[in-house]
């Protein structure tokens, strides 16, 4: 199974397979449709704050401290924070 893209793994747990195509325990797919149902639930705090969020978390990854702060100042945004730095920097 090719997993890629955003939606991958998403569609990955729905097929109830890993990524090597070996099947995942069905405690840990009930814990995390219980916690995703949970999740769905809750109430937001607006699609701004969310973006920003992904793109934190996700740009971390992929861009180092300097580049990705400057990009979401550029982007309109406060760039990173001292904990989102300490968490995903350090």
């Amino acid at each position: 199974m090719a997993i890629a893209g955003p939606d991958g793994v998403d569609a990955a747990i729905k097929a109830g397979v890993d990524l090597d195509g070996s099947p995942i325990p069905e405690a840990m797919l009930s814990l995390y449709n219980e916690v995703m149902d949970l999740e769905s639930k809750r109430a937001r705090s607006g699609v701004l704050k969310s973006m920003r969020n992904r793109v934190v978390k996700t740009g971390a990854k992929h861009l180092d401290q300097a580049a990705l702060s400057e990009r979401l100042v550029l982007a309109g945004w406060d760039g990173l924070k001292d904990k989102e730095i300490a968490f995903f920097y350090s």
